[in-house]
């Protein structure tokens, strides 16, 4: 069954066409990726698909009672206020001590329930985003560009624990995100997007397309390569290929 559902949907603002025609679905259990350049409408399809905003045409469906947990790409907390882990937790409403270390487990990072938000590094301020996303048992996890200013090895690190949670609690993960690379490895099917779907299917399917390598280069193909080995179970549906042969990827990003 669909947690959410998108068809033929239509997004204009103020008279200009942001989104047309997009049919989207996500199930329990996946995990889905939207990339795409800068202005191609990634946020605002999240945002519609959340019901923050509304289309012009078409519809979205969202399955009964579908519970969300958000994690966005930033979050400014003023330095100078002493909080710590557990407090920023128990905002704005007070969770049980065990459902709050239970959440930072899931996220991998129980220690850091006493520290300071201020004294966080970028990568462990995400995973506490993380865990504060995971509090509400959700049944879909939404990541907007939430790797956004960690260096490549922490954005690694940082989709093997989503994949880990996604195991764990058996929800759907749908992210938008620039690092192409290390999100098609962690993804069973990518959604490319510019103002339209340009193509969608299995990462390898995608990244073979004509369509995506006219925006993004053919640098990413190998780059998906090399990070194939953190992915245990095949998605590829029929769509394997043998990258070996391609040079080392250069780091491509679209900002």
């Amino acid at each position: 069954m669909n947690l959410i559902e998108s068809r033929g949907l239509d997004l204009n603002y103020g008279g200009q066409a942001i989104l047309k025609d997009v049919d989207f679905h996500i199930e329990r259990g996946e995990i889905v990726t939207i990339v795409g350049p800068n202005g191609s409408g990634k946020s605002s399809l999240l945002r519609a698909l959340i019901g923050a905003l509304k289309p012009s045409s078409g519809e979205v469906t969202r399955a009964d009672g579908l519970r969300i947990g958000y994690v966005p790409q930033k979050l400014q907390i003023d330095a100078t206020l002493p909080l710590t882990v557990r407090r920023f937790l128990n905002l704005p409403q007070r969770q049980k001590n065990e459902v709050v270390m239970d959440a930072l487990s899931q996220a991998g990072v129980p220690e850091l329930a006493g520290r300071q938000m201020s004294a966080l590094s970028g990568g462990q301020f995400q995973r506490v985003l993380l865990a504060r996303a995971l509090l509400s048992d959700p049944d879909i996890l939404i990541l907007d560009e939430a790797t956004q200013g960690l260096d490549q090895p922490g954005a690694a690190a940082f989709y093997r624990q989503i994949e880990d949670v996604r195991i764990k609690m058996n929800l759907a993960v749908l992210m938008v995100s620039h690092d192409l690379h290390v999100v098609m490895a962690a993804s069973d099917r990518v959604l490319c997007l510019n103002g339209h779907v340009c193509c969608e299917g299995a990462p390898e399917h995608v990244a073979d397309a004509p369509e995506y390598r006219a925006l993004f280069g053919t640098g990413t193909h190998g780059a998906l390569a090399l990070y194939r080995h953190h992915h245990d179970h095949d998605h590829a549906h029929g769509h394997g290929h043998d990258h070996a042969d391609h040079d080392h990827a250069h780091k491509h990003e679209s900002h």
